[in-house]
């Protein structure tokens, strides 16, 4: 999970498997909301579980637009089944 996290952090949008997506969405809010508090004890356990160069992104630019939102950072998209082995795809992106 948290290399998933890591790649929509960097990237902002991702396609993976609609499962992956939905538990990418439970575990990359939680650390959204702490990042919004943004003092040194939820920055260290935001650090935790991305690394020191996607933290500085994620403080830096994801988390100034989510100020005043409540929560519902990310969206997922469903997208076509998957050629190869008809697993259902989707992407999910923050909003």
């Amino acid at each position: 999970m948290n290399s998933l996290a890591s790649a929509l952090v960097l990237h902002k949008k991702i396609k993976t498997t609609e499962t992956k997506a939905k538990e990418l969405r439970r575990f990359i809010e939680p650390l959204i909301t702490k990042a919004k508090i943004g003092n040194l004890h939820k920055r260290r356990q935001v650090i935790k579980f991305l690394s020191d160069s996607v933290t500085d992104k994620l403080f830096g630019d994801i988390v100034p637009s989510y100020k005043e939102r409540p929560g519902g950072y990310t969206r997922i998209i469903k997208l076509a089944p998957r050629q190869s082995d008809g697993a259902k795809m989707a992407q999910i992106e923050f909003v």
